[in-house]
């Protein structure tokens, strides 16, 4: 079995010629990508997309860092602020709907615990899911094998090690989920600040007309 076999089954493995050949790849076109005009929102979504394995119309600030570039699938409106880093030895996969603020960092990879084995070489990646419609805060660290469900918002600078269900709000070191996301959050934006009369009006204009219930889903309450 090739070690390119190997990586893609999440079994050990050791970076070789081979896979080396598509780190240059990515390299190539995150440099380019983070040395280009920032005001050149055109070009840097085509290098964006030519550097994703999927990841059309995808909106990323740079600088970015990857591995790979090609094991990230992004689904539509995608958008990736300054600074982010995804170690895509695994697969990265993030629905419709996924906002990243600065500093996210996502990490597939990871090198065995006891230092006889890590000595050899031999490293692993362990792909990681993000649902739909997930908020995900500045600096949070996201760790090999985590799934994130559908609906959710992690807090700034949480470090998630285990799963989140859909519709949470977690956050913390290790990241927990905090409550579930209710219908009531409809009705406000920052600490009990509630929406305005207008700004909500508006909302509901863009969400008739949009007729897309995924991206506008509604939370399903917990029955007592």
């Amino acid at each position: 079995m090739t070690n390119r076999e190997r990586m893609e089954k999440g079994m050990l493995y050791i970076a070789d010629e081979d896979l080396m050949e598509d780190q240059k790849r990515a390299r190539r076109l995150t440099q380019k990508l983070n040395t280009m005009d920032r005001s050149d929102f055109e070009g840097l979504q085509a290098v964006a997309e030519e550097l994703l394995g999927r990841g059309k119309g995808a909106v990323i600030n740079p600088p970015f860092y990857c591995d790979y570039g090609s094991r990230i699938e992004v689904g539509k409106n995608f958008f990736a602020n300054y600074n982010c880093t995804f170690l895509d030895v695994g697969r990265i996969t993030f629905g419709d709907n996924c906002f990243l603020a600065p500093g996210v960092s996502v990490y597939t990879a990871g090198h065995p615990l006891h230092p006889a084995v890590r000595n050899t070489g031999y490293e692993y990646g362990i792909d990681v899911t993000v649902g739909n419609n997930v908020w995900i805060g500045g600096n949070v660290i996201i760790c090999p094998g985590v799934r994130i469900g559908d609906n959710c918002v992690i807090g700034a600078g949480s470090v998630v090690t285990r799963d989140i269900p859909a519709w949470s709000l977690a956050a913390g070191n290790p990241c927990r989920v905090i409550r579930k996301i209710t219908e009531a959050d409809r009705d406000f934006y920052h600490k009990g600040i509630p929406v305005d009369a207008e700004a909500a009006a508006h909302m509901e204009r863009i969400r008739a007309e949009a007729d897309d219930p995924a991206s506008f889903p509604r939370a399903q309450e917990e029955r007592a």
